[in-house]
């Protein structure tokens, strides 16, 4: 039987850093108001930077880290809700960009849940033999949706890239978990970005109420999935939301004093698909996890759609 294992990470965040006194000059905020409610410090924003840009730097990084050649990637899969062209789609053109020969190409929009939809999705063709090894990307030049006189949105959002390299292994050295996915289409109002010329809203209200209270079981049931209980965690990385929506969620889990809960959030803002691949990154190159530990993913947003994995870092 194969399976798949994340083998590298890499990341990329615009330099232009946006902090709360930054933001307090553009609209009717202050940095109480932000921390308060969401816990944000600073985020980054990209100006010459495009979204292909930030995916391929991502990637790049990811690639370099494997030690493999782009002619050795056979997928490429990009999870983004920011893409300007229809076509070439984003994960060609960042394909095109790093020189990977004739790899299967897509875009996958499932909004902020979109890198854990991305990352099931590749580690299902690999089990199925489609693909032999993949690079998954997150990436969102979230900045280009954002109202800039719209406080709800404006202190949130941000943009940024994270990749992984995903290969085929044996089944018992298995790094990525079986997924649990869905969604509350009903709900799927309360975050829209919508329009030709896109502008994001939502109603934060709702989505934090179902972010503290629906999610925190459908965590433990993925976790249950994977054959692993919560406290056996080394580490939780959500979707980078809310400060307090985080903190929320983790309290319920019942993980380890010791386990690392991200909160890059506080630096770099609600980057949407790129968010789990980023802050997830950054802690693997940071040291605060080790190769082998489980760690819970977890992506929840638009749509309203969640998924989730435990996957081993690499």
């Amino acid at each position: 039987m194969t399976a798949s294992r994340i083998v590298s990470l890499g990341h990329y965040q615009p330099p232009k850093v946006l902090s709360n006194d930054d933001l307090a000059l553009l609209v009717d905020t202050d940095d109480e108001w932000i921390r308060t409610r969401v816990g944000i410090r600073t985020r980054h924003i990209a100006e010459d930077e495009t979204l292909v840009d930030m995916a391929t730097e991502a990637a790049q990084k990811a690639l370099a880290n494997s030690g493999l050649l782009p002619e050795q990637i056979d997928l490429v899969v990009v999870a983004t809700c920011t893409a300007v062209d229809r076509s070439p789609n984003t994960a060609a053109a960042v394909a095109a960009r790093l020189g990977v020969r004739s790899p299967a190409a897509y875009d996958i929009n499932t909004v902020c849940s979109g890198f854990s939809y991305a990352l099931a999705t590749v580690d299902h063709a690999i089990r199925a033999g489609s693909a032999t090894r993949a690079l998954v990307i997150g990436a969102e030049r979230m900045s280009d949706t954002i109202d800039w006189s719209d406080r709800t949105t404006a202190v949130i959002f941000a943009d940024g890239a994270g990749a992984a390299v995903v290969e085929a292994v044996p089944d018992e050295q298995s790094g990525i978990g079986p997924v649990l996915w869905g969604s509350e289409p009903d709900k799927g109002d309360a975050v829209v970005i919508t329009g030709w010329d896109p502008t994001i809203s939502q109603q934060g209200q709702t989505v934090f109420r179902w972010a503290t209270t629906q999610l925190a079981p459908l965590a433990r049931e993925t976790c249950r999935k994977a054959g692993i209980e919560p406290s056996e965690l080394k580490g939780f990385v959500a979707h980078q939301a809310n400060l307090r929506i985080i903190d929320a969620i983790a309290n319920k889990l019942g993980l380890a004093e010791d386990a690392v809960v991200a909160r890059d959030v506080v630096e770099s803002g609600n980057t949407s698909a790129a968010s789990i691949p980023l802050a997830l990154s950054k802690l693997v190159e940071k040291g605060e996890l080790r190769s082998g530990d489980p760690v819970l993913l977890f992506g929840f947003g638009g749509g309203l759609a969640y998924a989730g994995q435990v996957v081993r870092c690499p």
